[in-house]
């Protein structure tokens, strides 16, 4: 069943939620997370790329030969990359300088690349572009708690203002990779504890597209789950 607009902007919020559930650009994730400001940083910059490189690709889906199509989609999602480059960096620097080498690493980040293959190369401009909007704020959602967390356990502040000075010293590994992993994990946790366990719906495949369909041993009965 088609899904409603509204259903594909909300999708990546929470359901398909890029870093929670379907866990993909950990490596941003983890690094950019120890501060708030950083994590609000890098969500809208993915969600800038994203949204441009979604219309472009829906509007060239066409005209762009099958064989190639990996290639042209990076093209569009470096050319996004360069402009938010050399926008952040002439007026936002402290930004630009905080993101250092993961914001021209957006390029092959696989959430972008991920929707411009199986969302925005098989739908209508407009329908690419909610899903590059829902998808954006999803991934900013997920950076802007673990950073939220990380910063006021590790450094005691949030966005820079003093939240923990009479209540407890900071936890220095909250800012290290091993208190990025634990925070990671268990706000994962937490998401499907509410959700219980159904963030994503498990569904049926069958073999009909399936590249591997000739040689697989369940093709004809059922497909694989």
């Amino acid at each position: 069943m088609e899904k409603s607009n509204l259903q594909i902007l909300t999708n990546g919020i929470i359901k398909e939620n890029p870093v929670l559930v379907l866990v993909l650009g950990t490596c941003p994730t983890l690094a950019v997370t120890t501060m708030a400001k950083n994590a609000i940083g890098m969500g809208l910059a993915a969600t800038f790329v994203l949204l441009g490189s979604n219309i472009v690709i829906s509007l060239l889906k066409k005209v762009i030969p099958d064989k190639v199509r990996i290639p042209c989609y990076i093209v569009v999602i470096a050319g996004f990359v360069t402009l938010l480059s050399a926008l952040l960096q002439a007026y936002v620097p402290d930004v630009y300088s905080a993101l250092g080498i993961f914001l021209p690493l957006i390029v092959v980040n696989c959430i972008i690349l991920g929707r411009a293959e199986m969302f925005a190369s098989k739908n209508s401009v407009f329908k690419s572009a909610l899903d590059g909007i829902g998808m954006g704020i999803g991934f900013t959602f997920a950076l802007l708690i673990i950073g939220s967390i990380r910063e006021i356990l590790g450094s005691g502040t949030w966005f820079g203002l003093p939240i923990t000075v009479n209540l407890f010293s900071p936890i220095s590994i909250f800012v290290l990779a091993p208190g990025g992993f634990l925070v990671f994990g268990c706000v994962i946790a937490l998401l499907n504890k509410l959700s219980n366990g159904k963030a994503v719906k498990r569904k049926s495949f069958g073999c009909e597209s399936c590249p591997n369909a000739a040689g697989c041993a369940n093709a004809g009965k059922g497909g694989c789950e």
